[in-house]
């Protein structure tokens, strides 16, 4: 039997790690069961275990390695979507390449964990995802949004109108700061929301400041 499992109380957010190397399915479980309301509900060692294991408990969070011995996490992670719709998967791994990154989660990952994430964003990223949330770590969330920022190319004006509204200036105070007509500034924000994929002002100014750009 390639996994192993334990009993565990309902009233817990439960969770499934899935990882080929034992010592570190260990050392993360004593690390998830440390939180007041997480348990490991049981460890398997490879993507058929996985599945195993998901049919004999009850799961809320499957913490996934995508270097598994006979699939890789990322191709396991469709099945057990497809499997099991309710269950989050929280992607696990020493990879923090985009490419990587971008795979997992369109594959359906729920969040993405580097191993090398300290004890308080595992327990986020597990409460995170178990509330329906998407998480990324740190590290992780750094390298996507730097991506971000490189593909999305603003002129001097689209960047001097976000500022203003970033900083609460109304539709006439942009256009006599910026020396512009009223219809000008709105076709400088209508390109702000399309290239920010923002459909309201408070949209546009989270997503701006969430990429460093106000």
């Amino acid at each position: 039997m390639d996994y192993q499992l334990s009993i565990l109380n309902s009233q817990f957010i439960r969770v499934a790690i899935v990882e080929d190397h034992k010592i570190v399915a260990d050392g993360f479980e004593r690390l998830i069961n440390d939180s007041e309301n997480v348990r490991v509900i049981g460890k398997a060692y490879s993507a058929a275990g996985c599945m195993d294991l998901l049919e004999a408990a009850s799961c809320d969070v499957v913490l996934l390695d995508i270097g598994l011995p006979d699939i890789q996490g990322i191709d396991l992670c469709p099945k057990i979507k497809e499997k099991y719709p309710h269950i989050k998967v929280l992607m696990l791994t020493s990879y923090g390449e985009l490419f990587t990154v971008n795979r997992a989660l369109e594959a359906g990952a729920d969040g993405y964990l580097m191993k090398s994430c300290v004890q308080e964003e595992l327990h986020k990223g597990i409460r995170t995802v178990a509330s329906g949330g998407r998480y990324l770590c740190n590290e992780v969330n750094a390298t996507v949004q730097n991506s971000e920022r490189k593909q999305l190319v603003f002129t001097r004006r689209e960047m001097e109108l976000l500022q203003l509204i970033a900083e609460g200036y109304t539709l006439a105070e942009q256009a006599g700061k910026m020396c512009l007509g009223q219809n000008t500034i709105r076709s400088y924000r209508q390109q702000l929301n399309i290239k920010l994929d923002a459909h309201s002002t408070v949209q546009l100014v989270q997503k701006a400041k969430e990429l460093k750009l106000v």
